[in-house]
């Protein structure tokens, strides 16, 4: 003849608060357990171990973004917690797992190391899968990335976009630097810091696309009787090398003396000729590079020259994590 096994509201309790798990569940796991809590512990990992395996397959893109900076602000960690659906993504416990497991991911190098450190006596990695079974969907760490400089700063958009930056030296105000610059990273979305990061195969092949598509848009413009693009030569600073930015100074003067403008006033004109000329001919870097954005606070100015104001520093690196 099998015994019930009785647990008490406490020990139900103290087993929600370890876990996160529902009361029934816990309750379930504590009978099952024989009132032993490790034990109940043991059944509520295996409960997710099961749901898992289940939902291996499922697609986490919704989720949590962290950021997290350590107390005398020479490194940070962004990561991003992946669920599956955005409302167990804005629940209260699930962000508040998510911060816990930021502020874990702070004390370690990479993704592997941080699944492998201790999260209340199981591994990160055994926690998710607990999660998994306490939540009912498919958990993960979707994104890693850690930042080490002279200064570090962090921003996080809603919960949904996580940006680091580190400054090459502390300066005045280094804080509203930082968090400037980490709002333009989380917003703007640049990969790389500068032009000269690009790869020349890369710059050619995208050259050639967008050339395609705006020579193919132009195609239908014509057929409308619109005005046509402007398809430039270029896109990056990476090709405007001396020589062809010396060819373009000299069409520029060809422009002006086919215009009848006096020479005397083409040292006044030419500077915003050439101006426009870069600008026109580097499109992927004003889109990618950080340092070439229009800054988002001052359309005036790009970030680079924003940078600038703080005196002697500059941007050392950047991260960005964001939860889809």
């Amino acid at each position: 003849m099998s015994t019930t096994v009785k647990v008490t509201a406490a020990e139900v309790n103290k087993l929600r608060q370890a876990t996160g798990a529902g009361m029934m569940d816990c309750k379930k796991a504590l009978v099952e357990a024989e009132g032993d809590f490790d034990k109940a512990i043991e059944v509520l990992r295996k409960k997710g171990q099961k749901v898992a395996e289940k939902r291996a397959d499922r697609d986490s893109s919704e989720g949590a973004a962290v950021a997290k900076v350590n107390d005398d602000q020479t490194a940070g960690v962004a990561i991003v917690l992946g669920c599956e659906t955005d409302f167990v993504g804005k629940n209260e416990n699930f962000l508040a797992l998510a911060n816990q497991l930021g502020d874990i991911a702070l004390n370690t190098s990479t993704k592997e190391e941080f699944l492998a450190a201790d999260f209340d006596g199981m591994t990160v990695a055994d926690k998710l899968v607990e999660q998994t079974g306490v939540i009912g969907e498919k958990l993960d760490i979707t994104s890693f990335e850690k930042l080490e400089a002279a200064y570090v700063g962090s921003y996080v958009h809603i919960n949904k976009i996580a940006a680091l930056v580190g400054l090459t030296a502390k300066v005045d105000n280094a804080d509203v630097l930082v968090k400037d610059v980490a709002m333009q990273v989380a917003s703007m979305g640049a990969t790389s810091l500068s032009y000269k990061d690009f790869d020349p195969a890369y710059v050619a092949s995208e050259t050639e696309a967008r050339i395609a598509v705006i020579e193919k848009d132009n195609e239908e413009l014509a057929r409308l009787g619109k005005t046509l693009k402007n398809v430039p030569k270029y896109i990056s600073m990476a090709q405007l090398t001396p020589e062809v930015l010396a060819q373009a100074e000299e069409d520029a003067k060809a422009e002006l003396q086919a215009e009848g403008k006096p020479e005397k006033i083409w040292d006044r004109i030419l500077p915003g000729k050439m101006e426009r000329f870069i600008s026109d001919n580097t499109t992927l870097d004003q889109e990618q590079c950080l340092l070439d954005q229009k800054f988002i606070k001052d359309e005036k100015k790009t970030v680079a020259e924003y940078v600038s104001s703080y005196g002697e520093v500059a941007i050392a690196g950047f991260k960005r994590a964001s939860v889809g």
